[in-house]
């Protein structure tokens, strides 16, 4: 089985490249969003550590953005309780899938978190910072203060591209990034046969 990981800045297009390839897809953002909505044993865990902030089940994202907001101890008690409940699921999607030819992984933080293995094909999606603060200020739940403290647990991008097999410009042209994932996707495809 082929691990293809899609990797780039906070907006770039990760998740659509990531869907685009039509293989079966880890997106950790929606097993998160999930854990929040379903997870008793979570919400318990970080009720206990931060009441202030976590206060009913289901979690509400906003709950959870603005207790980042406010401690930057905050988001460490959150990932420390989170990221193996994640690598747990995504354990089970490997296991799952592990006769298919190829998987697709969308884990911000893919890199920073040393989820990586070393025959993966990592994919950088790399964009215009312009093009990407339109888009972001578009999202309901924006907050400079918020992506300034996600940018800086984030590897530089010229590190993500240098451990990246391939890079795709994504312009947001949504018919022009999909022939180009396509093309990616044959090419890969190939050359693991």
């Amino acid at each position: 089985m082929i691990r293809i990981a899609v990797v780039g800045k906070i907006g770039s297009g990760k998740s659509f490249v990531a869907k685009s390839f039509e293989l079966p897809l880890f997106d950790a953002d929606k097993e998160v969003a999930l854990i929040y909505k379903k997870n008793n044993f979570f919400f318990k865990k970080l009720n206990k550590k931060i009441p202030k902030f976590i206060k009913s089940f289901p979690i509400d994202k906003k709950e959870v953005l603005n207790c980042i907001l406010a401690n930057n101890k905050n988001l460490k008690i959150i990932t420390k309780i989170i990221h193996p409940i994640v690598r747990k699921k995504m354990s089970m999607f490997l296991k799952k899938n592990r006769k298919k030819q190829a998987i697709i992984l969308d884990i911000p933080l893919y890199l920073e978190n040393g989820i990586n293995k070393k025959n993966d094909v990592i994919i950088y999606v790399d964009a215009k910072q312009k093009l990407i603060n339109k888009r972001l200020k578009k999202r309901s739940y924006f907050n400079k203060k918020l992506l300034t403290k996600f940018k800086k647990i984030q590897l530089k991008s010229n590190l993500k591209k240098k451990k990246s097999s391939y890079t795709i410009k994504n312009n947001f042209n949504p018919v022009k990034i999909k022939k180009k994932i396509n093309e990616l996707k044959i090419k890969i495809l190939k050359s693991n046969e």
